[in-house]
């Protein structure tokens, strides 16, 4: 079971809406920041922008700005001919292999005018041209969502985060391989006095630890300053019905256990 420091505080069911797919990549934030948000800024993005791309949709005055040097010319090769073989060796799947081939084509159509792309891998300071500190980042920008899944970097850059909260309006953050830095982040949820807790999500795709917990929590936090907020914790539980949805949908989502 997780420590009470996890269970979020309390938001208002009607002030809650699931952003992006309703699968993995998609996540419940509060409405009410969505057209304060000027900027979204994604720390990894693989081959998903489907968050960014809804969030747009709701705020077409926000822009989108991502970092990931892992997408690069060499990983949509790859990805090209993957969904190639696939199209050709897996027959039930040809409409959605068929799509996945032309994903590069939404992708460029998509990182194009006021958004970008930059190859960049997200470090705790900046070395040369390859890598770029959170600091650095948020230094000319205000009223930040802050969305970051980068595969257990996440911890490397929790200092970074708490001294630039006054510039996030939102924290989007998945964490990996909670057994090894759990204090890490309790100490991140308990110290932040801007950032507060106020969504929990395990994904499904890692399962669960011996202590029946996730492996990867999914963690929404508000800034305190931002939003009007109650600052009591919640009495629901999670996953929420109608709001949360499993990251792999052939799989039950998870339950999330508080010690209250």
């Amino acid at each position: 079971m997780l420590s009470n420091i996890f269970k979020p505080i309390d938001v208002e069911f009607e002030n809650l809406v699931r952003i992006g797919p309703n699968f993995d990549g998609g996540y419940v934030i509060d409405k009410r920041i969505i057209n304060l948000t000027k900027t979204i800024i994604s720390c990894g993005l693989n081959d998903d922008w489907e968050f960014e791309k809804h969030f747009l949709k709701l705020n077409i005055n926000c822009k989108v700005i991502v970092f990931d040097h892992n997408v690069d010319k060499k990983f949509w090769i790859k990805r090209f001919i993957k969904d190639i073989l696939h199209f050709f060796l897996l027959k039930k799947l040809r409409l959605s292999k068929i799509l996945g081939i032309f994903k590069y084509i939404n992708y460029t159509l998509f990182f194009k005018g006021k958004n970008k792309h930059h190859i960049k891998k997200i470090a705790p300071k900046d070395f040369e041209d390859k890598e770029i500190s959170i600091s650095t980042i948020l230094k000319d920008y205000t009223d930040v969502l802050l969305k970051i899944d980068i595969e257990g970097d996440e911890y490397k850059i929790l200092s970074d985060i708490n001294i630039n909260s006054n510039k996030i309006i939102c924290l989007i953050i998945e964490f990996h391989n909670i057994d090894n830095n759990f204090k890490l982040i309790e100490n991140f949820i308990k110290n932040n006095k801007l950032l507060k807790l106020i969504h929990i999500h395990g994904n499904n795709f890692a399962g669960l630890n011996k202590k029946d917990d996730p492996n990867v929590l999914e963690l929404i936090f508000l800034n305190a300053e931002k939003i009007s907020l109650n600052l009591n914790k919640t009495m629901k539980t999670y996953p929420i019905e109608d709001l949360d949805l499993s990251n792999y949908p052939r799989k039950k989502d998870l339950i999330i256990k508080f010690n209250d």
